[in-house]
C-alpha cells in the first residue's frame, strides 16, 4: 500500500462499522489470513495483532516488544484487517491483544453512543465490550480528526487557537475534507450545531487529510482542513491544530483491547507501562520514521522507541 493511500484506508477503518462482508473483503485483499484456534488459546505466546495501517502496526510492535522485555513471550500478527475482523480474531483466539482507539471502539460496540469526552468514553467502554474482551489503561496518545489552518491564516484572523475562534470568521473560509464530512455528525452538522461555524464553501477531497488536502491548504485553495492529529505534515508545514473545547470529535486515546483470560498480571503491567508514557508526539515521530523518507520497518521504529524510553535494552 502506497503512502498516499494510507490516510483513506485508515479513515475508512476508523469510521462507523461497515458490514461484515465488507470487512472480510478487506481482510482478503490486504490482511493476513487468520487461523482460528491458534496457539494463543492454549497457553502459547501472547499474539499481538494490528489493523491494516502503519500507525497501528507500529503500536502493535511496541506492545509486543514491551511484553517480551517484561519476560512475557509475545509475537505479532500485523495488518489483519478492520475492527470487524480483529475483534472476531480476539474472540476466537487468533490474537490476544490489538491496539485500539477509545472513541471509535465505543462507537463500534455501542452504535447509539453519544459520549464524546475522554473520561466518559473510558467509563462507558468496559460495560459495552463483548464477553471475554476488556481494555487496559489508556494512553495520553490520540489520533483523531482536527480542523487545521496555516500559521498565516491563524495570524491574519486574530491568532486562531480554537474552533470557537474560527467560528467568528468561518463564513469567510472554504473548508476541505472527505466528501462524507458534509453529512457526518462530527462534520459540517457538528460544527454548525456546537460552534455555529458554517464555512463559506466546502471542497470535498478524497484523500483522508493526506497530501492533496495539505497541498490545497498550503496553496490557499482552502483555508481550513480536516487532518488527523498524528499526521507528520502538521509539524513539517507548521500548521495550527485548532482546539475542540466542546468535543465535536470523539476522544481517541490509544489503548490495548485484549482477550481477558490471555493477559496475566505481568502482561498487564508491561502494557500499562507503555500507556503511561506513549504520547501523540511519539505517534507523530514514529509515523514520520516509518512513512517518511527513512521508510523504517515498524518493528525497527518500535524497538528504537522502547530503548529510548528505557523499557528495553
Amino acid at each position: 500500500m502506497s503512502q498516499n493511500s494510507t490516510p483513506t484506508r485508515r479513515r475508512a477503518f476508523l469510521g462507523a462499522a461497515a458490514g461484515l462482508s465488507i470487512a472480510f473483503a478487506l481482510s482478503a485483499c490486504g490482511g493476513s489470513p487468520l487461523a482460528t484456534g491458534s496457539s494463543s488459546g492454549g497457553g502459547g505466546p501472547v499474539v499481538v495483532g494490528s489493523a491494516n495501517f502503519p500507525e497501528n502496526a507500529i503500536i502493535a510492535e511496541i506492545y509486543a516488544g514491551a511484553l517480551n522485555a517484561a519476560g512475557v513471550q509475545a509475537t505479532t500478527k500485523l495488518n489483519i484487517g478492520a475492527r470487524e475482523v480483529y475483534i472476531k480474531a480476539i474472540e476466537d483466539g487468533s490474537v490476544d491483544v490489538v491496539p485500539d482507539y477509545s472513541g471509535n471502539l465505543l462507537g463500534f460496540v455501542d452504535a447509539a453512543n453519544t459520549v464524546t469526552d475522554p473520561a466518559g468514553i473510558l467509563t462507558a467502554l468496559p460495560g459495552k465490550l463483548p464477553s471475554g474482551l476488556s481494555v487496559l489503561a489508556a494512553s495520553a496518545a490520540e489520533d483523531k480528526d482536527a480542523l487545521v489552518v496555516t500559521a498565516d491564516t491563524a495570524a491574519k484572523n486574530g491568532n486562531l487557537k480554537t474552533i470557537e475562534d474560527l467560528a467568528k470568521v468561518c463564513g469567510s473560509m472554504t473548508l476541505g475534507a472527505q466528501p462524507e464530512f458534509q453529512t457526518r455528525p462530527y462534520g459540517l452538522p457538528g460544527l454548525a450545531k456546537l460552534y455555529n461555524c458554517v464555512p463559506k464553501a466546502f471542497t470535498p477531497i478524497s484523500d483522508g487529510g493526506g497530501p492533496l488536502t495539505v497541498k490545497a491548504l498550503l496553496n490557499n485553495e482552502i483555508q481550513v482542513a480536516d487532518i488527523y492529529t498524528t499526521s507528520p505534515d502538521i509539524a513539517a508545514n507548521k500548521l495550527v491544530v485548532l482546539e475542540d473545547p466542546k468535543n465535536n470529535w470523539l476522544a481517541q486515546q490509544v489503548l490495548p483491547l485484549v482477550k481477558t483470560d490471555r493477559v496475566n498480571d505481568a502482561a498487564k503491567t508491561a502494557l500499562d507501562n507503555v500507556s503511561k508514557i506513549l504520547t501523540t508526539a511519539d505517534l507523530i515521530s514514529l509515523r514520520e520514521k516509518v512513512e517518511g523518507s527513512a521508510k523504517m520497518d515498524p518493528k525497527a521504529a518500535a524497538t528504537q522507541w522502547l530503548a529510548d524510553k528505557g523499557i528495553s535494552k
